[in-house]
């Protein structure tokens, strides 16, 4: 199978890859999960009825409708027992059927998670190699790691957990509200009269979650960045004895994140026990109204248990919604993220109507190619001078060095090319 994906995602002409980039290419798993969750939704829809249907036949105060009837008689007979059991194996099915559901839904979420998380890796690493040098001076290399790791895998989060659990949640809805408002409208009027200020509260709370999510992405990548460098650096780090300076500023960098970080958690633990309460409101005026109902008549004792459970059940995918607020917060800032890097285009590129390069076979070949400094008529005599002042600059190094010890040219025998860049840098800003 990991052949499914030969080529990195090609960029659409906006410069922006869009989500359905993403997911056209697993369009059959996502359609196999997407029945995997109608199975389950119906599922959740079905659970109270059975317990209904044994509360009324032992109080019979409501009759079975005239097909049900008829179905338990032929399939359990005419015992006085062949309601519960059909109840039982009512019960036990519906489990099953939820339990495959719920198995093959988050399967195949999972797999089309992987691969999409995949095809990202590639698509934004192909692109950063290809930025010129322009690019990635202006860039920090520990928040570009940040951006194929930790941004890629909140956009995974968010399409294995978030993705198709968010259809499943909303059509559950759906389908309690149509069954409550077929058994009693006015009831289920008083049961949803508490939504309204829920969904406020949700929408509120969603983007604070998102600024602070934002802002912990951000502070993350800078610590990132700090550590990248002074790894790479460690020679130069060590030869200056920086070891204390460079400790104080990862402790300061990690101190901010630990405050971004705490700031967000803040932000996140606020909305469950909001939401907790409003839905022990709800809770609260549909045991206060239904149990009047129940106690006068209007409504069996069964419908008042279905309505009740449906309400626990009712709630419960409104609390999974607002939970479900901090991963789209997260993957929504991961994946403008990626984009702004997506979007940034390399100052080094080809003409339009530029002819592809041959392969190259491993020759260099110099055609005429010639050298002259611009500003001395003989270049021989300007050779000469400029050896010659070579040399002196070599003996006053050697003298330097032995007076005052080690000194920029014994260092940068004894460093690696790279920090010996950074020490040429740090000797053109410091006197010694």
């Amino acid at each position: 199978m990991l052949d499914k994906a030969d080529k990195p995602l090609a960029l659409a002409s906006s410069k922006k890859l869009r989500i359905t980039d993403l997911i056209r290419p697993h369009w059959m798993a996502l359609s196999l999960a997407l029945i995997a969750m109608l199975g389950e939704a119906l599922t959740d829809v079905l659970e109270p009825w059975p317990i209904k249907i044994v509360v009324d036949n032992i109080q019979h105060s409501h009759k079975l409708p005239g097909r049900l009837s008829g179905l338990i008689s032929g399939m359990f007979g005419q015992n006085p027992y062949a309601v519960l059991n059909f109840a039982v194996a009512a019960v036990a099915a519906i489990a099953i059927v939820g339990a495959i559901s719920s198995y093959f839904e988050k399967y195949l979420t999972t797999n089309v998670s992987q691969w999409v998380g995949h095809d990202l890796r590639r698509t934004l690493y192909q692109h950063i190699q290809r930025l010129s040098l322009a690019e990635h001076d202006k860039s920090r290399t520990g928040d570009l790691i940040t951006r194929v790791t930790s941004d890629i895998e909140a956009v995974q989060d968010f399409i294995n957990s978030a993705l198709l659990g968010v259809l499943v949640n909303v059509l559950t809805l759906l389908g309690m509200i149509g069954v409550m408002f077929y058994l009693n409208w006015r009831f289920t009027l008083i049961a949803l009269s508490v939504s309204p200020a829920l969904f406020l509260v949700v929408y509120y709370y969603t983007r604070r979650i998102k600024r602070a999510s934002r802002a912990v992405r951000k502070k993350e990548s800078e610590m990132l960045s700090l550590v990248e460098e002074v790894l790479t650096s460690i020679r130069v780090v060590k030869a200056f004895a920086r070891e204390e300076y460079e400790q104080k500023r990862f402790e300061s960098e990690s101190l901010e994140n630990v405050e971004a970080g705490l700031h967000a958690r803040s932000v996140k633990a606020r909305l469950a026990p909001v939401v907790q309460v409003i839905v022990a409101v709800g809770t609260c005026l549909v045991l206060w109204y239904g149990a009047r109902l129940a106690l006068s008549g209007q409504l069996t004792t069964g419908t008042l248990i279905v309505f009740l459970l449906y309400l626990g059940k009712m709630y419960k995918p409104m609390r999974d919604l607002s939970k479900m607020t901090d991963t789209v917060s997260k993957a929504t800032v991961g994946y403008e993220r990626i984009q702004e890097v997506l979007t940034i285009e390399s100052q080094v590129r080809d003409e339009p109507g530029a002819q592809k390069a041959p392969k190259f076979k491993g020759q260099i070949e110099f055609f005429q190619v010639s050298f002259e400094y611009a500003d001395e008529a003989d270049s021989d005599e300007a050779n000469d001078t400029r050896r010659k002042n070579e040399k002196d600059n070599d003996k006053q190094n050697e003298k330097d060095s032995k007076k005052e010890g080690l000194g920029y040219n014994g260092w940068e025998n004894y460093l690696s090319g790279s920090d010996s860049a950074l020490l040429r840098s740090h000797f053109r800003t410091h006197r010694y």
